[in-house]
């Protein structure tokens, strides 16, 4: 019988996912449908995107070639019956204090901060780039975490070095780009662009580098349809952009700099998302979303 989630202590909570201590070694990581935008969670929570996200998470840990934190499949005895299909059983981690962003191609603040002064978290670019320019080579762009309601802050590459050393944040760089350059062909092959994204590590007890959190998600990931990609234009993409975009919209009445907390999000807007996250496993995965969800239904 699978237990109850109130016979786990929870753990932490953040914009999107709720995580609960099941032992000494092990933690429940529950992804609900949460979203976040301009680091607000928004009021209105768009149906499935938990499944969704566990989906594509599960998906990635298992095709990419590298150590992650997952200590079960999505059949594990351990995840209780209300949160099966949106919920991973994960080995504890000693988390690392940066994002680890990489990026293909240019865009949103990197392409604001190329315009300003030619660079990305401190690497240089060529001349002449513009929205959706292609880089000569992904770029490993790390960032602070934040805690909810916070900015996270773009930092070059010395930061890492200085808060981590030089091997360690050498191993972060290495890692974060290796993972992308297979991400990104596994999307390519199926028509896909992995614009750019963002990587969580921890250590584990041996101090070996672990890839955790969520992986390769349209939460945490830019995706744009090949067929339809032309540089120097606002690419359309299968992630939360258009929750951004609506956001910042004439329709809204809001602004990010108006301090204050974004308004609901129309029933239109809630089910484009939603179709956009599901297009993005489906396509992605060659699975369909339905399948996910009826086989977890099943277990």
């Amino acid at each position: 019988m699978r237990p109850d989630l109130s016979e786990y202590t929870h753990f932490s909570a953040g914009k999107v996912r709720e995580i609960y201590e099941i032992d000494e070694t092990t933690l429940l990581m529950v992804a609900t449908d949460r979203i976040s935008a301009f680091d607000f969670v928004l009021e209105t929570p768009i149906p499935d995107k938990g499944r969704v996200l566990t989906a594509m998470s599960d998906y990635f840990f298992r095709r990419i070639d590298f150590p992650n934190h997952l200590a079960g499949g999505a059949d594990d005895e351990r995840i209780p019956e209300t949160v099966v299909g949106r919920a991973q059983v994960c080995h504890k981690l000693d988390m690392l204090p940066f994002e680890c962003v990489v990026r293909g191609y240019l865009t949103g603040s990197g392409l604001k901060e190329y315009r300003a002064n030619g660079t990305v978290c401190g690497v240089e670019l060529p001349e002449g780039l513009t929205e959706a320019s292609k880089l000569p080579e992904p770029i490993f762009t790390p960032a602070t975490k934040a805690e909810i309601g916070d900015h996270d802050e773009n930092v070059s590459f010395d930061r890492v070095v200085l808060d981590l050393g030089a091997e360690r944040a050498g191993e972060l760089r290495a890692a974060s780009l290796e993972i992308y350059r297979q991400a990104a062909a596994i999307a390519a092959e199926h028509g896909i662009i992995l614009a750019d994204t963002k990587f969580e590590f921890g250590l584990d007890a041996a101090g070996n580098l672990v890839l955790g959190d969520e992986v390769l998600t349209p939460d945490s990931s830019r995706y744009w349809p090949a067929d339809t990609y032309e540089e120097g234009k606002v690419q359309p993409s299968f992630d939360k952009q258009y929750v951004r975009n609506w956001l910042t919209g004439p329709k809204s009445g809001w602004s990010p700099k108006d301090g204050t907390p974004p308004p609901e999000l129309p029933g239109s807007v809630v089910e484009a998302t939603r179709e956009r996250y599901i297009e993005a496993y489906e396509r992605i995965s060659g699975s369909r979303f339905a399948d996910w969800i009826g086989t977890c239904s099943d277990r």
